[in-house]
């Protein structure tokens, strides 16, 4: 019987039979009615007997564990009228506790169940499992045993057997989470088990086992730093309290850390426990062509190169090529003679490098951590510190990564693994002679015989024997290009009517080939060519109109966008343009061009879609479907918030929503191909609608993931709109660009920006601007410390919001405002400007945005020193935060908490909940995570980890200084205190 089964179980046990709990209060119960166990002398009598496993207990013996040696007269008398009640409790149960040879006894049987028993079948089974290598199990078999503690066993029962039993089950319950916290560090959760390990040995400082895992978790987490001062700590404690060294196993992980044994990286379970939720065998491959063909000499040399894959060197393999000769088609059809050889998986990612955006190295591995099994709070924001997490996950492993399409050897270098086991199979058009250790192979067009093997596999050996000429003139004028035969093949084959030299005639035909045919890319478009001939009005249409949007791939309701029709309508079209093989099902929902493809289509769209007028107002439509579609989401975000009624107006319909979170999954969805559309849309007399777009999605300023394409996106629509003189949209522009260097703590950029774009709003008199732009200035002077201009600034946004009605942000502004006078020590005045902003929530119902202020209400309460209220009030703001999804603001909190708690002089908790804040990842760039380093650093230092304290000064400071902030000179002085 598994863990959920085990639970499951007991849960029906108790609703018709006695249980008895220990690990906590000592408590009977029958079902889910509780039964009154009496004073504490006799839950001392009912817990000595029921730790005794049924074995019978005199009275004397009773007496020394209820009284110890100071018992009163009538000690038995006692003893017998505390065993009586104890029979009365148990009403129809009274005959489990029985007396025996002047003692007594319980004899539960299986009709009563103890939470020890409970708890001790589960860690048997925990430690079984974990020996026969499902760590998986173990761990939910621990976490079930640990979850049955009820706060401290035995809790409030007197007398010294209690006592005696309650240190050996406090010793117990941590030995289970060494176990656990073990198991963690195996499955891949050191970064979770960091924070866990922080509180746990702040409140257990002699505890070496504790210290042993930390050290290796913040190691395995990229903080060696602070693993080393871990040691340091552990052994300047262990002699000042103990006289003794730390013991050899810590010494020895000292020494491993300091060498930077490869052995101390996760290693990753291997494949046959593939129950671990960290390791995910991912089998990306796309399928293989069923008729591939030829390319032998290619096939073999390629596969001799993956076999070699010995766990010495790794295989990089790089093919280039022009476009439409094969390369992916050879890759993936070597990738899958291959598989075997890579038992833990095929890794694969189009990187796009033909188009205008090749794929960031950043996203990739974003996706290859999370198709590994990481967790989203787990991957890191810096590309170096995904490309180092990947090749610890992948080291030990043999897996096989295909890198299709790639721009360049710096978009390939961070995706390689770094493991001899595993290989890398490139495709790409440019040679990468520049990629070293790469074993380069040039993959040229086809040869007659192959590419007439080819279309005779497509079109039918009969009937291509009965017009062998007509087909190598038609593969001819495919220029032997694999992608040209195909195509043209497929067409052929759709046809039954048509012969051979009907194609043949049709291609030699130079206006339906781009006037010559010719090696490379001429090639190619002479193909497409022939298949945009064959297409009727409206697929053609649809052709050359999506052609000319740049995202990455197009969703059905932003295709039915750019044709003008119904979302049905869409979908037949953009469906048998897929089988027309100009078109790609990315996936469900989802449609791309290849490349090639898309380039041809606009040239088709520039050529066929007249006058120009036609294409700009395809795109305007796309445009008006993204922002009229995120406004929707923007208002059920912010209810009420009349930032939307001062958007540019669409003529389009977007979608609707039922709820937020539909809302959200839409825009993360959309996120690459919106922001395309602003970068594509900002050179156009529709910049306007561009910069609002951006403000409507501003969320994905607040995304690690997406943060760089966005401010990309809103220098372009800043730019453009400096060149045609259009302030309105500059101003709106810059505001953005103030949120997104605001989220990442450049504030010396968002200073600028927020200043032009204040300035911009006196001469134009734009409500958004003329609001947005002082409050974003007072928040960034806030940070600043420059709270006087800060409360001028803050002053002027509360203004400005109440003029326009806008009473969502006027709660933010005033929260914004209640931080300032906090900050100056006005106490009073910063929780009275609190509690306006949370009655202005409360007042409009506004959940998702209750949780600021709550949040601010709870900080200005901690800093008067109401901290009791103030953690509450932030707690409650956390768990909105998380249940709304909002990761950076979740962190913030668990910062703010641990702020409060080292205020109330609770260090280890303090710590825990920094750790949370880092665990989070998403808390607002660099600047943010110093600051939480600094608060974590002072936790430390004040539960004696000096060293690990220094080492999060030091990682903070490095940040301030790069960073040009003033918060550099705090954390020096705190360093200088730990010299003295």
């Amino acid at each position: 019987m598994g863990a959920e089964d085990h639970t499951r179980h007991g849960t029906e046990h108790r609703e018709h039979h006695l249980h008895f709990s220990v690990l906590g209060p000592v408590r009977a119960g029958r079902g889910d009615h509780a039964l009154a166990m009496g004073s504490p002398q006799q839950k001392a009598l009912l817990t000595a007997l029921l730790l005794r496993d049924g074995r019978t207990a005199t009275a004397e013996e009773l007496i020394d564990a209820v009284w110890g040696e100071d018992p009163p007269e009538q000690a038995k008398a006692a003893l017998r009228t505390y065993a009586s009640r104890i029979r009365k409790a148990l009403g129809p149960d009274a005959d489990i506790l029985v007396s025996e040879s002047g003692g007594y006894a319980i004899r539960t049987g299986p009709d009563a169940v103890l939470d020890l028993d409970t708890a001790h079948d589960l860690a048997v089974r925990a430690e079984k499992a974990a020996s026969c290598g499902d760590r998986a199990q173990a761990r939910r078999l621990y976490n079930h045993a640990l979850d049955l503690w009820d706060g401290e066993a035995l809790a409030h029962v007197p007398g010294p057997y209690a006592e005696t039993h309650r240190a050996r089950l406090e010793e117990w319950r941590l030995g289970l989470l060494e176990h656990r916290l073990d198991l963690d560090l195996q499955t891949g959760s050191h970064a979770e088990a960091v924070s866990e390990l922080t509180a746990l040995t702040a409140a257990h400082p002699l505890r070496e086992r504790l210290r042993e895992l930390l050290m290796l978790a913040l190691y395995r987490s990229g903080r060696q730093a602070e693993a080393l001062a871990v040691y340091a700590d552990t052994r300047r404690l262990l002699a000042d309290e103990l006289g003794v060294d730390p013991r050899p196993e810590l010494a020895e992980l000292q020494q491993r850390i300091l060498e930077a044994d490869e052995e101390l990286a996760y290693q990753a379970d291997a494949p046959i426990t593939a129950a671990a939720p960290t390791f995910t065998r991912p089998a990306q491959l796309p399928a293989t062509v069923a008729d591939f063909t030829g390319r032998a000499s290619f096939v073999a040399e390629l596969s001799d190169q993956l076999a070699e894959a010995d766990g010495t060197v790794m295989a990089v393999s790089a093919v280039a090529g022009i476009g439409g000769v094969g390369k992916t088609t050879l890759a993936i059809h070597v990738a899958h003679g291959a598989a075997d050889r890579f038992p833990d998986g095929q890794l694969y990612v189009d990187l796009q490098g033909a188009g205008a955006s090749p794929a960031e190295p950043s996203a990739v591995l974003g996706s290859f951590l999370r198709a590994l099994g990481t967790p989203d709070s787990d991957i890191p924001e810096k590309l170096e510190d995904r490309s180092a997490l990947f090749r610890s996950l992948l080291a030990g492993r043999r897996i096989l990564t295909l890198l299709d399409n790639a721009h360049d050897a710096a978009q390939v270098r961070p995706l390689l693994p770094g493991t001899g086991s595993c290989a890398a199979l490139i495709t790409s058009r440019a040679r990468m002679v520049d990629l070293a250790g790469a074993h380069l192979v040039d993959l040229d067009v086809m040869s007659p015989e192959e590419a007439m093997a080819l279309f005779s596999r497509i079109v039918g050996a009969e009937r291509v024997a009965a017009e062998r000429k007509a087909a190598m003139d038609t593969v001819a004028a495919c220029g032997f290009l694999p992608l040209a035969i195909r195509i043209a093949a497929a067409r052929l084959a759709s046809r039954r009517t048509w012969t051979v030299a009907t194609l043949s005639s049709k291609l030699a035909d130079e206006r339906r080939r781009l006037d010559e045919l010719q090696a490379g890319d001429l090639a190619v478009k002479a193909t497409f060519e022939l298949g945009y001939g064959q297409l009727d009005s409206e697929q053609a249409r649809a052709f050359r109109l999506l052609g000319l949007t740049d995202g990455p791939d197009v969703s059905v309701p932003a295709a039915a966008a750019v044709l003008g029709i119904t979302h049905d309508e869409a979908e037949d079209l953009l469906e048998s343009l897929v089988d027309t093989s100009l078109l790609e099902s990315a996936a469900p929902g989802r449609y791309r061009f290849h490349d090639l493809v898309r380039l041809f289509a606009r040239a088709c769209a520039e050529r066929d879609e007249q006058p120009p007028a036609v294409r700009t107002a395809a795109l305007e439509r796309l445009l008006d479907f993204y922002l009229s579609t995120a406004a929707r989401m923007f208002a059920i975000n912010r209810a009420g918030d009349r930032t939307v009624d001062h958007l540019a107006r669409v003529s389009g319909q977007g979608l609707e929503f039922t709820d937020w979170n539909a809302s959200v999954d839409w825009l993360f969805a959309e996120a690459d191909c919106l922001l395309s559309c602003v970068k594509q849309s900002a050179a156009t007399e529709s910049r306007r609608k561009a910069a609002d777009l951006l403000i409507a999605a501003k969320d994905l300023a607040d995304s690690g993931i997406h943060s760089l394409r966005y401010e990309q996106s809103a220098t372009a629509v800043r730019d453009a709109a400096i060149d045609a003189g259009d302030k309105v949209t500059e101003a709106r522009a810059r505001l953005m660009l103030t949120h997104t260097y605001t989220v990442a703590g450049r504030f010396p950029l968002a200073e600028a920006e927020a200043q032009q774009a204040l300035d911009l709003a006196r001469a134009t008199g734009d409500p958004l601007a003329s609001s947005y732009a002082p409050n974003d200035l007072g928040i960034i002077k806030t940070y600043q410390g420059s709270f006087q201009e800060a409360e001028v600034h803050l002053g002027h946004a509360v203004a400005a919001f109440r003029e326009d009605g806008n009473l969502p942000s006027e709660a933010s502004a005033l929260c914004n405002l209640s931080r300032v006078h906090a900050a100056l020590g006005q106490h009073s005045e910063a929780i009275e400007l609190a509690q306006q902003g949370l009655a202005i929530y409360q007042k409009m119902g506004s959940t998702i945005r209750m949780a600021n202020a709550r949040y601010t209400f709870g900080c200005a309460l901690a800093r008067a020193g109401r901290t009791q209220e103030g953690l509450a009030e932030l707690e409650r703001a956390r768990a909105l935060f998380h249940e709304t999804r909002q990761m950076r603001w979740e962190g913030v909190a668990h910062f703010r908490i641990a702020e409060a708690l080292l205020m109330r002089g609770e260090a280890g908790r303090a710590a825990s909940h920094a750790e949370q804040a880092l665990a989070l990842r998403a808390i607002g760039g660099e600047w943010r995570r110093g600051t939480v380093l600094v608060a974590l650093g002072k936790a430390l230092a004040e539960v004696g980890q000096a060293g690990r304290s220094e080492a999060c000064w030091n990682e903070a400071l490095s940040i301030f200084e790069e960073l040009g902030s003033v918060e550099a000179e705090e954390v020096r002085a705190l360093l200088t205190t730990l010299t003295h």
